[in-house]
């Protein structure tokens, strides 16, 4: 993950250089977990993104494959885009759910 140099503060709200974006994009495939068994929320990976569908407020925690936090934020209902722009893997937690994701 070189060049994604983060510092966050604790708290709610964390997301240092990133944040995540209303968006009006259209996913391509199917969505990387089952969202019959995430409450009716969709990941995806597209372009260097992390893509959230969801129909409620959830919030959402983006991490490295070696557990650095890189965003903690609220995300709004409808289809939310996070540009992390770092080639990698990392893991997506929504309440209960949590889905690796390959950048």
């Amino acid at each position: 993950m070189v060049g994604l140099a983060i510092v966050l503060q604790g708290g709610m709200g964390v997301c240092a250089r990133l944040k995540w974006q209303p968006a009006d994009v259209v996913v391509e495939g199917s969505s990387l977990n089952n969202p019959d068994e995430a409450g009716g929320v969709a990941i995806y990976s597209q372009d260097g993104s992390i893509i959230v569908v969801t129909g409620h407020e959830v919030e959402v925690s983006v991490f490295t494959i070696l557990g650095q936090l890189v965003c903690k934020d609220s995300v709004k209902p409808g289809t939310s885009i996070l540009n992390i722009n770092s080639r990698g893997i990392y893991i997506v937690k929504i309440a209960n759910v949590t889905q690796k994701v390959a950048l």
